[in-house]
């Protein structure tokens, strides 16, 4: 099973996610409305960018964006969580030793002791954002069995992994949980909201234009709402 996983699926898995992402750029991009959209970012290419640019890293500081500011406590868990969403897959020593050897690449590492720190403030955060889901009506009408899929999707490489890594019962059993349902998640990514991964930067993109063209920016305005 391990041999699998690590094998034809993983590349399938990460072909699917990279294509699929490609297609959904390319179908958002190209559904943008000449009339609304368009005309003015060709009008106003500089102004369009400095304002996609300021929405996009304005979005990504806790805390640096009013609708942030209007959620504090909303804001830290959903910061915690994706920092260690983020951070953990990307950076972990044994994740860059299995890219290196599947794609020949690998990226800077995190120390076991700071992943396993991010680890438990993702998990922790995630359970938050799922409290939050189910004690508060106007969030809880919103949230459909799909929503419910992902939020278990997300945290399962988390849970598993931990398992694994603090070898609770059988490590080879959770090891390949693990990274099972991490190829799950490259799978769902371009069919879910788990698309926003990449298409954030396009959709904040977008906003940031606007604001920075047709909804005060002429006039000075630097609003990242």
């Amino acid at each position: 099973m391990y041999t699998l996983l690590t094998g034809p699926i993983f590349y399938i898995a990460l072909g699917v996610c990279i294509i699929g992402m490609i297609v959904r750029f390319y179908q958002y991009f190209n559904g943008l409305s000449w009339q609304l959209d368009r005309v003015a970012y060709k009008e106003y290419p500089a102004m369009g960018f400095r304002g996609a640019v300021r929405s996009i890293y304005k979005w990504l500081i806790p805390y640096g964006t009013y609708g942030w500011r209007a959620q504090p406590v909303m804001a830290a868990a959903f910061f915690g969580f994706h920092l260690g969403a983020v951070l953990v897959p990307l950076f972990l020593i044994a994740h860059n030793v299995f890219l290196k050897e599947k794609l020949g690449v690998s990226l800077f590492t995190i120390s076991t002791p700071v992943a396993d720190g991010l680890t438990w403030i993702a998990v922790i955060s995630l359970f938050f954002l799922i409290l939050r889901r189910l004690v508060l009506p106007e969030v809880r009408i919103l949230t459909d069995r799909k929503d419910w899929g992902i939020l278990l999707l997300s945290i399962a490489p988390f849970i598993t992994g931990m398992l694994a890594r603090y070898q609770v019962g059988d490590y080879s059993f959770w090891l390949n949980a693990h990274i099972l349902t991490g190829e799950l998640v490259l799978f769902a990514i371009p069919f879910t909201k788990l698309s926003h991964v990449f298409l954030f930067f396009a959709s904040r993109a977008q906003l940031g234009m606007d604001f920075g063209i047709k909804r005060g920016g002429l006039k000075g305005s630097k609003m990242a709402w």
